[in-house]
C-alpha cells in the first residue's frame, strides 16, 4: 500500500515525532510505501512550554519527509490536503494528540475524504490532560474527518465513543521504543551520568507536567516505608510546568542528597543512559491514558511502580511486571519500598508482556482499520 502519515516528525522533537518515525520504517519493512507530512510550525512560541520544539539528531535516514502544514495557517491546511491527494495514497493517516491540532488536521482530513481517500487517525487523546477551552469543539471537529480511529489505550476508545460511536475502531497497545537499547554497563552508564555505581537509583523520566505527579513522588520519599531507604531518585526531564514548584517541595521535605536532578530534555542518544542505571521506573501520574515510557522500560527489562489511573494498568500486570497502586504518596512509597526490600524478579513477566507490544501488532491493526473503513 501507499501510506501517508500526517503528525510531527523530524526536525520536531518528542516522542510523538519518534513514534511516527519507527512506524514509518515498520511499515516501510514490510514492503508498503510511506510518507510523512510534518510541521513547518507545529506550535507558535507563546504556547510551547519548553526550550525548543527541534531535535538536536540528524535527519533519520530512509524516510521520505516532507514540511508543508503550519498549524495556524489555513492556507497551509489546504496546501498540504493538495499535495497529499496528488500522491493518490491508499490510505492517510492523522495522528491526534491534542484538540489544538483539530482544526489544521481536521481540515487535511475532511479535503481528503470528500475526494474519495480513506482517512484513518492514530489517537493519543481525544480530551487532554490539560484542559483548555474549545477542546471539545475542536475535537469533534477533528472525530467528524475521517473514517476511523485506533487508540492505545481502553480508556481513550471509551471515550472516542463520545465524539463518534459509528465509526471503526481499532484498539491496539503501543508498542516498544526499542531504537534506544544499547550495551553499556551500569558502570559505562553512571560514568556518563556523574552517578555512583554502588547505589541503587529509581528513576522518574520525561517532560513533567502536572498530571505525572512528580510532587506525589517527592512526597512518597518522606513517607515511613521510604524514608530510610538508601536508594536515590533521578529525575530526567524537561520542565513543561513551574520548576521553582517542585525545588521548594523537595527542599522542604529535606531530599537533599536523594535526588539527581537531569531538568533537560534528553536526547534519543542518552535515554539507554538513565534506564541502564536504574533498577525500577516510577510513573505517579494522576491522570493517564497510555505512556511511551513504560515501553521504554519494558525494552530495558525494567520493573515498574504506576498508578491506577487510565490505561497504565492495562500494560502494567500488578505483581507480573511491578506494582499497580492509587495516586497516593503512602502507596506509591510502599511499592518502592517493598521492591528495594524484597528485590523480586519480574523479569519472565516482563519478558512474556513484552510480546504483546511489536510493531508487527500494531502495523497489523493498522491495516485492519483501514481495510474496516472500506466496509
Amino acid at each position: 500500500m501507499k501510506i501517508i502519515i500526517a503528525g510531527p516528525a523530524w526536525p520536531y522533537r518528542g516522542g510523538i515525532a519518534t513514534f511516527n518515525e519507527r512506524l514509518a520504517l515498520q511499515l516501510q519493512s514490510e514492503g508498503h510505501q510511506v510518507k510523512i507530512f510534518t510541521f513547518t510550525l507545529q506550535y507558535p512560541s507563546f504556547l510551547f512550554p519548553g526550550k525548543t520544539q527541534y531535535s538536536s539528531e540528524n535527519k533519520p535516514e530512509n524516510l521520505d519527509i516532507v514540511r508543508t502544514i503550519s498549524s495556524v495557517n489555513p492556507f497551509s491546511w489546504l496546501k498540504t490536503a493538495r499535495l497529499i491527494a496528488k500522491e493518490s495514497p491508499d490510505a492517510v493517516v492523522l495522528r491526534f494528540w491534542m484538540p489544538y491540532f483539530g482544526p489544521s488536521l481536521g481540515t487535511v482530513g475532511r479535503y481528503l475524504r470528500k475526494r474519495g481517500i480513506k482517512v484513518v487517525s492514530l489517537v493519543d487523546n481525544i480530551i487532554p490532560h490539560d484542559k483548555r477551552p474549545g477542546d471539545k469543539l475542536f475535537a469533534k471537529y477533528f472525530a467528524g474527518s475521517v473514517d476511523g480511529f485506533m487508540a492505545m489505550s481502553h480508556s481513550v476508545l471509551d471515550e472516542l465513543k463520545s465524539f463518534d460511536h459509528s465509526k471503526p475502531a481499532v484498539f491496539s497497545p503501543h508498542p516498544l521504543y526499542d531504537q534506544y537499547c544499547s550495551s553499556s554497563t551500569k558502570e559505562e552508564s553512571c560514568a556518563a551520568l556523574g552517578l555512583d555505581p554502588a547505589k541503587d537509583y529509581y528513576l522518574f523520566f520525561g517532560l513533567i507536567r502536572d498530571y505525572k505527579g512528580l510532587d506525589l513522588l517527592l512526597q512518597a520519599m518522606s513517607c515511613d516505608p521510604l524514608k530510610d531507604n538508601k536508594a536515590e531518585l533521578i529525575v530526567a526531564g524537561e520542565f513543561y510546568s513551574n520548576e521553582d514548584r517542585y525545588r521548594q517541595l523537595s527542599h522542604y521535605l529535606a531530599l537533599e542528597g536523594r535526588i539527581h536532578w537531569f531538568p533537560e530534555f534528553i536526547p534519543d542518544n542518552q535515554v539507554h543512559h538513565f534506564f541502564t542505571v536504574s533498577d525500577l521506573i516510577v510513573q505517579p501520574y494522576k491522570t493517564a491514558t497510555q505512556s511511551g515510557i513504560t515501553q521504554i522500560a519494558y525494552s530495558f527489562d525494567k520493573p515498574m511502580v504506576v498508578t491506577r489511573v487510565g490505561g497504565l494498568a492495562e500494560i502494567v500486570p500488578d505483581g507480573k511486571c511491578g506494582y499497580v497502586v492509587d495516586p497516593k504518596p503512602v502507596a506509591i512509597a510502599e511499592a518502592i519500598a517493598d521492591f528495594y526490600d524484597r528485590r523480586p524478579d519480574f523479569s519472565a513477566g516482563i519478558a512474556q508482556q513484552k510480546k504483546e507490544f511489536s510493531w508487527e501488532r500494531m502495523t497489523e491493526n493498522l491495516l485492519k482499520l483501514i481495510s474496516l473503513t472500506a466496509e
